[in-house]
């Protein structure tokens, strides 16, 4: 077990419920305890179909602990919004990334990938490997 502080993921998706689920799921296959922390930031402060910067923002500061946060995000808008905080520079903490993975299985793989203790890059490139999951 390594005693280097998790990288963070956030999950950001247009509906809040997507967010969660995902969240639980990649939770449970890595293995169900609170080693890493995840949050989703799905949908809109009034519960609508959308992403929110403020959301984005809070889920990102609740689970940054210092060794950076994996940001992964379901569709454009999302994408556009985690790129414009980025480009803030002080909206997220330092070491935040937008991860151009698949949201199903890029969450999974960053969260089994933090449990191990992994850093950042290693979270990141976990994540992106998941486009090259077969299925057939």
């Amino acid at each position: 077990m390594s005693t280097r502080e998790p990288v963070g993921v956030v999950l950001v998706s247009h509906s809040a419920q997507v967010a969660e689920a995902v969240a639980e799921l990649a939770r449970g296959l890595a293995g169900g305890g609170t080693a890493v922390p995840v949050a989703a930031a799905g949908g809109t402060e009034g519960g609508g179909l959308g992403t929110s910067a403020e959301l984005i923002t809070a889920a990102a500061a609740s689970v940054d602990r210092g060794a950076g946060v994996a940001v992964l995000v379901d569709l454009g808008s999302a994408v556009l919004t985690v790129k414009a905080l980025l480009a803030e520079g002080d909206e997220l903490p330092g070491a935040t990334r937008l991860v151009d993975a698949p949201f199903v299985e890029g969450a999974v793989a960053a969260v089994v990938t933090s449990a191990a203790g992994a850093d950042l890059d290693a979270v990141e490139a976990a994540a992106q490997e998941a486009y090259t999951y077969r299925k057939v």
